[in-house]
């Protein structure tokens, strides 16, 4: 009995494809996602940008918080476009360029996250100056005016490193040329607030500036938030591990479904171009 002989397989047919659906499709949703969060962002950002008089837009750019949510909002858009486009239209380039924008993100989150540990005397004085330029704009942004009155408000502290910070705003100086009515004063968010207390006193901070740290605390916090900010890092290391791992987990994902989707796409053109090949072959 003569056994037939083994056909060898030929090269996968027209039909076949190397591209998966679900990682195309799955890095699609993920960008498509992204990109309408970022559009949110930028509009966001710019509504409130619009809302600010144009003195104030031109006083502090660098701590408005309208500005680096459009900055960061322009940023995901574009990368997520990329990763829109390219995943959609199965696009070696745009796939690249997200992977690429991708992995520089991250690399750089990893670098700034090491160097804060290692210099964090640095980092300590960075933080301060921050603190400091945005007191002295506290009365030119109202975004930053409500971000500062929260942080001291969460952080029961007052001014960067004390309550006598606020001299370096030109409406709380203390100095006696200073015509303010504010003059000697500290926001109302440095005030201490009991549990009964219904309405908050908007001038419970009026002249504190004056009085001594001891006489003082008795209405005021009179610890600054460097120290309780700092304190507060040390305390929930393991809440900021988390958050930290929940921003790039989802650039991990973004890298390797790329990637995984680059390999697919150069398969299926080498795929193509056999195929090209061998139909002009007259013994295909």
């Amino acid at each position: 009995m003569s056994r037939r002989a083994a056909v060898p397989a030929g090269p996968p047919g027209d039909d076949f494809s190397f591209v998966s659906p679900v990682a195309k499709y799955v890095l699609f949703f993920f960008n498509l996602l992204f990109w309408l969060i970022s559009m949110v962002m930028v509009a966001v950002g710019v509504y409130a940008r619009l809302l600010k008089h144009a003195e104030a837009a031109m006083a502090c750019l660098a701590v408005d918080p309208a500005i680096l949510l459009i900055m960061v909002g322009i940023l995901t858009f574009l990368i997520t476009f990329c990763g829109c486009v390219g995943s959609l239209r199965e696009n070696i380039c745009l796939l690249q360029m997200f992977s690429v924008c991708l992995t520089i993100i991250f690399l750089l989150q990893l670098a700034a996250g090491v160097l804060g540990f290692v210099f964090s005397d640095k980092a300590r004085e960075k933080v301060s100056e921050i603190i400091n330029g945005a007191i002295v704009h506290y009365r030119d942004d109202l975004d930053l005016q409500n971000l500062i009155d929260f942080g001291q408000k969460e952080f029961s502290c007052c001014g960067g490193v004390s309550y006598k910070d606020w001299s370096r705003n030109m409406y709380f100086n203390c100095t006696a040329s200073n015509p303010s009515r504010e003059r000697c004063s500290v926001p109302f968010s440095c005030c201490l607030h009991h549990a009964d207390q219904a309405v908050i006193n908007t001038m419970c901070g009026h002249g504190m500036q004056a009085r001594g740290y001891l006489e003082a605390s008795a209405f005021i916090h009179t610890n600054g938030c460097i120290d309780k900010l700092v304190n507060w890092t040390h305390s929930n290391l393991f809440l900021l591990g988390g958050i930290t791992l929940g921003l790039a987990l989802p650039q991990l994902v973004g890298i390797v479904l790329a990637q995984l989707l680059i390999n697919q796409i150069r398969d299926q053109i080498k795929l193509q171009l056999y195929n090209q090949r061998h139909r002009a072959d007259p013994w295909y």
